[in-house]
């Protein structure tokens, strides 16, 4: 990635080495649930250690407000990173002061280490210079591998990329890599997929891809936004009655600058709103006032499958339906499908991230097919809303 400096920039050997990662994982009874954070980070701690440089872990726990929390400390998940790693990994019980250089000063070269929840300190989420410069005395390098926390401007993920030289991981090479490009320098041309609940909670974000894009196609309760701002009935379907003016002023944008805007044609409606529900296809405008519109319907499905075949790179944010609940998932997973068998036959970059997205694309059979899913949530959607984020803007050349 020419414009960001990645480890392969970085001489590592016999470098204290503070990375900023990701341990933020779920746990129940003391045990790490999920691992995916840790398997993401592997890379990065391998090509650190094996160059002989101490791998010295910089991460949050939860949300202790600045305060020494033992119920969020990151002790717990240590064992869990040992195992995942095939090595001995070490833990300090604070991130700063003696604790910490102690633990350096003791940890061999080639070893790895974790420092105590940064979030014990109100410096942390206040960036606050004293705090940076004691974590900067700490080490010789600065690693970035949290792009799920590369939004946010704190001490560990933004300030010590000023103090120190600072290099991205390998997962924060990945992240950054896939979405430059599917939206900075894409192959044209390019679709995007946007789905979920609410119109108002992606205004930016839509507003951004209309002059990105060349197809946007628009699914979820967002959709029934757009089809109540052209009049048509959407019964007791979750919609934004208030923003139909917005609605008209996006899809108006979208016109100006060339992008084709898709929305359903058909859709799945239920009187009520469970699994399994009673519930018949309508097309769009035939939606009664006792019925809510679940999912996109099967017109809608091939319509979105042909346009597919069209363009070159997809980017997707959101379901097109209840994906929670069966039947209404037929349009998420029929899509998902289609994105993953294009992307694994070489005819298209896919790129997913965002909220309820990764657990749809899981759903569907379908994550382990697109060219690159995003676990960051907040961040993915700031850059996919044309943000500057701190911590990554820091790692540029």
């Amino acid at each position: 990635m020419p414009t960001f400096r990645t480890l392969d920039d970085a001489d590592l050997a016999g470098k204290r080495v503070l990375v900023r990662v990701d341990l933020n994982v779920p746990m129940d009874g003391g045990r790490v649930t999920d691992d995916t954070r840790i398997q993401a980070i592997l890379p990065t701690i391998r090509a650190i250690t094996g160059a002989g440089g101490k791998a010295i872990l910089l991460a949050h726990f939860g949300r202790p407000k600045g305060q020494r929390d033992a119920s969020q400390s990151l002790a717990p998940v240590v064992p869990a990173l040992a195992e995942s790693l095939g090595q001995d990994v070490a833990f300090a019980d604070d991130c700063v002061g003696e604790p910490a250089a102690k633990a350096i000063a003791a940890l061999p070269a080639g070893g790895v280490l974790v420092l105590e929840n940064t979030r014990f300190h109100a410096g942390e989420e206040k960036n606050a210079a004293d705090f940076v410069q004691q974590l900067a005395a700490l080490g010789d390098i600065y690693v970035n591998d949290a792009f799920s926390a590369a939004h946010r401007a704190h001490a560990s993920t933004e300030g010590l990329a000023h103090q120190l030289p600072a290099f991205a991981g390998r997962s924060m090479q990945s992240e950054l890599d896939a979405l430059t490009h599917a939206l900075e320098a894409p192959k044209r041309p390019v679709l995007a997929v946007v789905g979920g609940a609410k119109v108002s909670s992606k205004l930016e974000l839509l507003g951004n891809l209309t002059a990105k894009v060349d197809v946007l196609v628009i699914g979820g309760g967002m959709a029934n936004t757009f089809l109540a701002a052209q009049g048509l009935n959407v019964g007791k379907s979750l919609c934004e009655h208030d923003l139909a003016p917005t609605a008209r002023e996006i899809m108006a944008e979208a016109s100006a600058k060339g992008c084709q805007i898709v929305l359903p044609v058909d859709v799945v409606v239920a009187k009520t709103f469970a699994a399994n529900a009673p519930h018949r296809v309508v097309p769009v405008d035939q939606v009664a006032d006792d019925e809510m519109i679940l999912d996109a319907g099967p017109a809608t499905i091939e319509l979105v499958k042909a346009k597919l075949k069209t363009v070159k790179t997809v980017v997707w944010n959101g379901p097109f339906g209840a994906f929670e609940l069966v039947p209404f998932d037929a349009a998420t997973v029929a899509i998902a499908q289609a994105v993953a068998q294009r992307t694994a036959g070489g005819h298209l970059l896919s790129v997913a991230g965002g909220g309820d997205t990764v657990a749809a694309l899981n759903h569907a059979g379908a994550a382990e097919d697109f060219s690159y899913v995003s676990t960051a949530g907040g961040a993915f959607l700031e850059w996919l809303e044309g943000k500057a984020l701190p911590g990554v803007e820091a790692l540029r050349r």
